[in-house]
């Protein structure tokens, strides 16, 4: 029993990485431009290519890693100055139907370029390998996962926290106006927070593939509408909620399926969804977010 829920709490923080790396960017987004971008999720399938391509190449792990990081800021950055750049400043919902519009596009276009067919996703064996602690085992791939994913989350701390840029960001989230009229270069923290929060999108995408070990052009919808919900969770608008509202529900769903008798595990995604009500009743800005405002 001891083995079993360590297993499956290593499965729940594992999965909670993945959901975390794309929620932080849903936020950072939301807490600068206030809008959503609901094709966030998408950069999680082009990571995921963009990283079979790659293999398919023979390019370096490490490379690999590198690569994916790059291309997910550049869909990023291309994204924020096609589409959110336009709309800064124009009425929720108009940002709410463009990216979903964009969305549509993305995946549409993906299924004619690479057909609905899955692929195949595999780490190197050894990453496949269990590594035993005393009486318990962990996959490699899962520590990796988590492993990656708090360094990554300590280097987005540090830049938003110990940086120019961070500065730039943060006065840009609390009031874009004044932060213009203090000099701060907004297109450009507005672009450079696409790229970072969609560079950690497609790196997701990467883990996802090797955990799961198969991908396809409409990979993304159900890891960035979860993304999504561990935003609320947490309270949208803030990096530091959506990073533990990830790790919440990813653990929260796995122990849902591992904890409770068989028969339940196909309701893993509306006890997802029952959560996210139940929070949204409780306390609507979320677990980590004491009030939201909404920004003139």
């Amino acid at each position: 029993m001891t083995q079993y829920l360590f297993q499956q709490l290593v499965n729940g923080l594992a999965l909670g990485s993945l959901y975390a790396l794309v929620a932080i960017g849903f936020s950072m987004i939301y807490g600068i431009v206030r809008l959503i971008n609901f094709a966030h999720g998408d950069l999680v399938m082009i990571g995921a290519f963009t990283s079979l391509a790659m293999v398919v190449g023979g390019v370096p792990w490490p490379l690999i890693l590198l690569f994916v990081l790059v291309v997910g800021a550049m869909a990023g950055v291309t994204i924020g100055a096609v589409i959110f750049r336009p709309l800064l400043g124009a009425p929720q919902v108009t940002g709410f139907i463009a990216t979903l519009a964009v969305s549509i596009v993305i995946q549409n276009s993906a299924l004619m370029i690479l057909t609905g067919q899955p692929r195949n996703f595999l780490f190197p064996a050894v990453m496949r390998e269990r590594v035993t602690f005393g009486t318990v085992q962990a996959s490699v791939t899962d520590l990796l996962i988590i492993g990656l994913t708090l360094v990554l989350i300590a280097g987005l701390f540090f830049v938003v926290y110990r940086t120019r840029l961070g500065v730039a960001m943060r006065a840009t989230a609390e009031n874009l106006t004044a932060a213009r009229l203090m000099g701060v270069a907004v297109h450009r923290t507005i672009l450079a927070a696409f790229a970072i929060g969609s560079a950690l999108a497609a790196t997701a995408g990467l883990l996802w593939g090797g955990k799961f070990g198969q991908i396809d052009p409409l990979l993304g919808f159900v890891p960035g509408l979860k993304a999504f919900v561990a935003c609320v969770i947490g309270g949208v608008g803030s990096i530091g909620g959506a990073m533990l509202g990830g790790y919440i529900l990813g653990l929260a769903e796995v122990l849902f399926v591992g904890l409770l008798p068989q028969e339940f595990s196909g309701y893993r995604d509306s006890f997802v969804f029952g959560l996210l009500i139940v929070i949204l009743l409780l306390k609507p800005s979320g677990l980590f977010v004491r009030h939201v405002e909404e920004r003139a």
